[in-house]
């Protein structure tokens, strides 16, 4: 019976563990093209840190999470559970690797919609070394039953196993290596306050300052040979919108402008015109995210409007506004959340170039 249930649990794995470009300071894999230069595969793949001194921000963050890390490799025990909470693209899955490749432990990786049924989560548990690293992408997004198992499974290191079917059914205690769980979710009001009260160290990451992001540009140009400018490095972390991912990705394709219409190195003038070319605008917006602010100016006075009304205004799922585009136009001042719905505020209108509504005379807002 066990060899199909590791069979299952380990395929749902690999086909839903995060790809390379799955957090953080991450990077996209070149599979689909055959002609391909494994070198430059191999300079791609290294854009993810692999040690706590190769992270760049998040500082107070980097700095707990080492203390723990040493005390725990000291005692020569696994490292209590971890839950990490924050915004898409910041660092979470990589941080995750991190904390095993600090540990020098063995790393697993899956994600809830992966652990489908009890048998899948037990496959995962019962292969896992001494002291290995579980990570669980949209933690928030596991099934009641499985959350059930993971809570004796953090507590006790034991699985409840269940035998038999009807009056002669028995319960059956499978004990499992001590392990740390590292969860991470961009929904953290998502996940249950019983297995998120599991957790002994809760991390929140924040978006990255202008700085920060050059850190992760500098350090992923030199990675990929890319040639920059200073002005040019500073101008784009100021497009990335606070996550390393989209300063990576914007760095691919400038790289791209750079080959293709200039000489290869990325310049000023490069970003500048690969940015609109992009359609992104000085501080980060894209095409869609000014349309959801014009969209509440324009045709709903400027608020509120309902989240649903907003997504299909803009032809977009509530999932993807609620997840992606509302926390950093919510984070940068241009929108506000209300009982009633989104509001567009003062900056959204002057960002766009926008007349503020009047009433009896007066300025709203």
């Amino acid at each position: 019976m066990m060899a199909p249930r590791k069979k299952t649990a380990s395929s749902g794995a690999q086909a839903d563990v995060p790809g390379p470009d799955g957090d953080g300071n991450g990077f996209e894999a070149l599979h689909l093209n055959p002609s391909h230069n494994p070198q430059e595969d191999e300079r791609e793949g290294s854009l993810r840190p692999r040690v706590m001194a190769e992270f760049q921000g998040q500082a107070r963050l980097k700095e707990n999470l080492s203390l723990f890390i040493s005390a725990a490799r000291n005692r020569e025990e696994a490292l209590d559970h971890l839950f990490l909470m924050g915004p898409p693209g910041l660092g979470k899955t990589t941080l995750a690797q991190v904390v095993a490749n600090e540990l020098g432990v063995e790393f697993k990786p899956t994600s809830a919609p992966a652990l489908d049924k009890p048998k899948d989560l037990a496959g995962v548990l019962t292969t896992l070394r001494d002291r290995s690293v579980l990570f669980i992408d949209e933690i928030h997004r596991l099934k009641p039953v499985i959350e059930e198992m993971l809570y004796i499974a953090m507590e006790d290191y034991e699985l409840d196993w269940i035998i038999g079917q009807g009056p002669s059914a028995r319960t059956v205690r499978v004990p499992v290596p001590p392990f740390t769980l590292i969860g991470a979710t961009t929904k953290p009001g998502g996940v249950s306050a019983p297995l998120s009260s599991r957790f002994g160290i809760s991390l929140r990451f924040g978006y990255y300052e202008k700085d920060e992001l050059e850190s992760v540009i500098r350090r992923s140009a030199a990675i990929l040979g890319v040639e920059m400018e200073g002005d040019a490095a500073s101008l784009l972390a100021a497009s990335s919108r606070g996550t390393p991912r989209i300063a990576n990705r914007l760095l691919r394709r400038m790289r791209d402008f750079a080959q293709v219409s200039g000489k290869g190195k990325v310049t000023r003038g490069i970003v500048i015109e690969g940015l609109a070319r992009l359609e992104v605008d000085r501080i980060g917006l894209e095409r869609l995210d000014r349309d959801i602010l014009r969209a509440i100016i324009t045709k709903y006075g400027g608020g509120p409007v309902g989240a649903e009304t907003l997504a299909i205004t803009v032809g977009e799922g509530v999932d993807g506004l609620e997840d992606y585009y509302e926390p950093f136009l919510i984070q940068a001042g241009f929108l506000a959340r209300t009982p009633r719905g989104r509001v567009a505020t003062r900056a959204a209108y002057e960002h766009l170039g926008l007349e503020m509504p009047r009433e009896d005379g007066r300025l709203l807002f």
